[in-house]
């Protein structure tokens, strides 16, 4: 089945975060706080997702409360963080909304991930993701992790589910209203 396929039939889009969502670097201040930068235009992505009706999700290796409040922002509502087994909280994921693997997508960059990409309808590794990512991923983004890959990779989906056209026309038209 080629991409476009696999991409059509995407009812879920779970992402990783470091590498991801961020662009890998954690940031520690004297205080042992951390920092994370997220692009806007990831969090933009996933807004317009959620507007036409494609869920997403979190499955992150670390735990970072800094996690939990940008999920929070973006109203994604299932987050897994501290899974070092990303195929356990897959499954359970799975369990809660019924879902089948052709019908998710998974986003990541690193060799954790691995086992999910294989696992998903849908693989998708970022630009600077490990060449073993890359080589397991149905789709490498041309954006790099952190810096729009996961807008890209949405944009992709909601397009081949004939979506993202309508999205675009209505978020112009309703800016237009201003």
């Amino acid at each position: 089945m080629n991409i476009l396929n696999k991409a059509k039939r995407v009812k879920l889009l779970i992402m990783d975060v470091d590498g991801v969502l961020t662009d890998g670097r954690i940031i520690l201040d004297d205080r042992g706080r951390e920092l994370k930068f997220f692009d806007v235009k990831d969090g933009h992505g996933i807004t317009l997702a959620h507007r036409a009706g494609l869920p997403t999700a979190i499955i992150s290796g670390r735990n970072s409360k800094v996690v939990n409040i940008r999920a929070r922002e973006l109203g994604i509502k299932i987050v897994y963080q501290n899974s070092l087994d990303k195929l356990k909280s897959y499954e359970s994921i799975l369990k809660k909304t019924g879902l089948k693997d052709e019908d998710v997508a998974f986003i990541g960059d690193d060799l954790i991930d691995i086992p999910l990409l294989k696992k998903v309808g849908f693989s998708i590794a970022v630009a600077d993701a490990l060449s073993y990512v890359k080589d397991t991923a149905d789709m490498v983004t041309e954006k790099k992790g952190g810096r729009g890959a996961v807008r890209e990779a949405i944009e992709f989906i909601l397009d081949a589910k004939g979506l993202w056209k309508k999205i675009y026309r209505e978020f112009v038209r309703n800016w237009a209203d201003f």
